[in-house]
C-alpha cells in the first residue's frame, strides 16, 4: 500500500519532530493504513560514536516509537498499547547507511483482539533488524508492547 496525504504528513512531523529529529534516523515510508514503516540511519556526524560507527543509542531511537504506535492506528481507541520492554543486540558495527522495515500484518491484530476477549491484557514481542545496502543485519531490536481493552469510564 502506498503512503496516504495523511501517513505522509507524519512522516514528515517525525522528521521533524526534535525527539526523533535528534536520533539522525528519518522516517522514509508509512504505507496508508500503518501496517508498514520505513526507517533510515546513515553514519554521520551526528549519528557517530567516539570509535566511528553508529552510537547503539541513536540505532534504537531510530527504532523506538513504531510497533507501539502501528498497533495504536491499526487497533484504535478502544485498545490501550504501551511499550513495556525492549532489547537491542548489536551484531556488527555500524559504517555507513542502515534500514529497518516495519510490518504488522491483519492475523497479529485479530489475534490480539480475539486473545483480548478471553484475558484482560496482552505482551506481544515484536522483532526489527537494522540492516546495510547488502542485507546484512548490524543490529536486532526486541520490543514486548503491551495491549489490553480500555476501560469505559
Amino acid at each position: 500500500m502506498s503512503e496516504s496525504l495523511r501517513t505522509r504528513l507524519m512522516r514528515w512531523g517525525f522528521n521533524l519532530w526534535p525527539c526523533y529529529r535528534g536520533t539522525g534516523a528519518r522516517v522514509t515510508f508509512i504505507a496508508g493504513d500503518w501496517r508498514e514503516v520505513q526507517v533510515r540511519i546513515p553514519l554521520s556526524w551526528r549519528t557517530r560514536n567516539y570509535v566511528g560507527t553508529i552510537f547503539g543509542g541513536s540505532l534504537y531511537a531510530a527504532v523506538d516509537p513504531f510497533f507501539m504506535i502501528m498497533l495504536m492506528k491499526n487497533l484504535g481507541p478502544g485498545y490501550v498499547v504501551w511499550d513495556k520492554a525492549a532489547s537491542i543486540r548489536f551484531r556488527k558495527p555500524g559504517r555507513g547507511l542502515l534500514k529497518a522495515s516495519f510490518r504488522l500484518e491483519e492475523a497479529e491484530l485479530t489475534d490480539i483482539r480475539r486473545l483480548l476477549l478471553e484475558q484482560p491484557k496482552v505482551d506481544r514481542i515484536y522483532m526489527v533488524q537494522l540492516v546495510d545496502a547488502a542485507g546484512v543485519v548490524h543490529a536486532e531490536i526486541e520490543k514486548v508492547i503491551h495491549v489490553s481493552l480500555r476501560k469505559s469510564s
